[in-house]
């Protein structure tokens, strides 16, 4: 058959997603038939049935899962070509920095000035995103690097170790847990993450066993887990975490800047630590994505030892905010760092 067509493709990804015809149509904007007829088209140019089709439903074929993991990837290379191309082209292009607000262990401002005595620096957009949102951010052209915690999916993306920081466990000031002052992943048992897992795993992911324990446990105790709708905003975080429906692991540069009276911060022994990243789409040579991972882990190697050092006691000791401001001028991170306002950093923001 003739080259695979974007059309194609994207009349293709919609059945499959939706294993509907109507539903795919509907979401296309366009009549049944001339989508069915393009997907037998599709068949019939490739020699192979996508879908096994009957009067109650649409399944995808084996040929057509490999189609489809293929095909998004395809869509998404084609759409990230456009983008690239119309932000080189534009009179001042700017580097698109991909990351979720606050998560940058307090050292945003200072990758943002280091980058800046870069010779190859130019004006930096933020695109700011939920959770998980940065690595698409970077394979659709959304984006050109992200500072990423806890990379989720590295298709098509080089990554570099940025730096580890601290975690504390976040829990409501009325939980029994908060009279204590050290607690261990064991002790967590039974409270669950904000996306429903187990607390005890630490934020790995569970096992069938563990994930249908923690949706009863997350029921039995009111909890707001087993909603599928993601907490996308960290006010919105905290506010679940205040009323006791689930717990959550902060890093303490969060923690620092955001003491709630109805929120207890409290360490876990045995908690691993989180582990921030930068990413960029493989096969990119731009010299300004080289200069900012250049610039971002110099200074990320500079904060290490500090951010590995700072105490983990902050939310507890009334001199917490003396202390975290010392702490703050150690690693050379802003205690409260502002995304667009110091007059010398401007930066553009969009959400």
């Amino acid at each position: 058959m003739n080259d695979l067509e974007s059309r194609q493709l994207r009349y293709f990804v919609a059945v499959a997603e939706e294993l509907s015809f109507r539903r795919a149509a509907e979401r296309l904007g366009m009549a049944q038939p001339p989508l069915s007829r393009a997907i037998r088209e599709l068949e019939r140019g490739l020699g192979v049935r996508l879908f096994e089709r009957s009067t109650r439903q649409v399944e995808l074929t084996a040929a057509g899962q490999v189609l489809l993991r293929d095909a998004r990837t395809v869509l998404e290379a084609i759409t990230a070509a456009a983008r690239r191309t119309r932000n080189a082209g534009r009179p001042a292009p700017e580097l698109r920095l991909a990351l979720k607000a606050d998560f940058d262990a307090g050292l945003l401002p200072q990758f943002l000035a280091a980058y800046r005595r870069e010779p190859e620096a130019i004006p930096v957009e933020l695109v700011l995103g939920g959770r998980g949102e940065q690595e698409a951010a970077l394979r659709d052209g959304r984006a050109d690097v992200a500072v990423v915690p806890e990379l989720a999916d590295g298709r098509g993306l080089d990554v570099e170790p940025l730096l580890t920081e601290p975690r504390l466990v976040a829990l409501a000031a009325s939980d029994p847990l908060a009279a204590r002052s050290s607690l261990s992943l064991s002790d967590l048992a039974g409270r669950v993450l904000p996306d429903g897992r187990p607390a005890e795993l630490g934020g790995l992911p569970p096992g069938p066993s563990h994930r249908d324990a923690g949706v009863q446990q997350s029921a039995a105790r009111g909890s707001f887990a087993e909603s599928r709708r993601p907490v996308r905003d960290l006010m919105e975080l905290f506010s679940v975490v205040e009323v006791g429906g689930v717990i959550w692991f902060v890093p303490v540069s969060i923690a620092r800047r955001h003491a709630r009276p109805g929120i207890a911060y409290r360490t876990v022994r045995d908690l691993p630590p989180a582990e921030f990243c930068i990413a960029w789409p493989q096969d990119c040579r731009s010299p300004a994505v080289a200069a900012f991972v250049r610039a971002a882990t110099a200074v990320a190697a500079a904060a290490q030892p500090a951010l590995t050092a700072q105490p983990l006691d902050l939310a507890r000791s009334p001199d917490a905010g003396q202390r975290a401001d010392q702490w703050a001028d150690a690693a050379g991170a802003a205690p409260s760092p502002g995304l667009a306002r110091s007059e010398t950093n401007p930066v553009t923001v969009r959400r």
